[in-house]
């Protein structure tokens, strides 16, 4: 029977929040997915803007091309939930990073959770 467990993002401190690297080629690393290729990852991202000008936040899937990103307009000094459960797959050979950055170096913080499937 599978078995579900809640962990922060492994990018994060303790669960706490994360700035965001300014987007000029370096990208902050937010989460490494599970390496073990049968289990699954639901991932959960919230962006927090604290600035008081509109930023736009690059989410990288495990690569740099157009199928693996995300771009995300964060309003003014707002939270959003920008990665609403995304259900990754581990895979034993190359772990998929989730990277992230924004227009402007740390004004933006991510924050969220992953729900661990473990399929065995």
């Amino acid at each position: 029977m599978a078995t579900i467990s809640r962990n922060h993002l492994s990018g994060s401190t303790d669960g706490r929040p994360l700035g965001l690297a300014i987007d000029s080629g370096t990208f902050t690393t937010v989460h490494t997915v599970t390496s073990t290729a049968a289990d699954f990852e639901e991932v959960y991202i919230y962006l927090s803007n604290i600035s008081t000008s509109q930023e736009v936040v690059t989410l990288r899937f495990g690569g740099t091309a157009d199928g693996d990103t995300i771009k995300v307009k964060v309003p003014a000094e707002s939270t959003v939930l920008a990665v609403p459960g995304l259900t990754l797959q581990g895979n034993s050979s190359t772990a998929i990073v989730i990277t992230g950055a924004s227009q402007t170096a740390n004004k933006v913080n991510v924050t969220g959770f992953i729900n661990t499937i473990d399929a065995a």
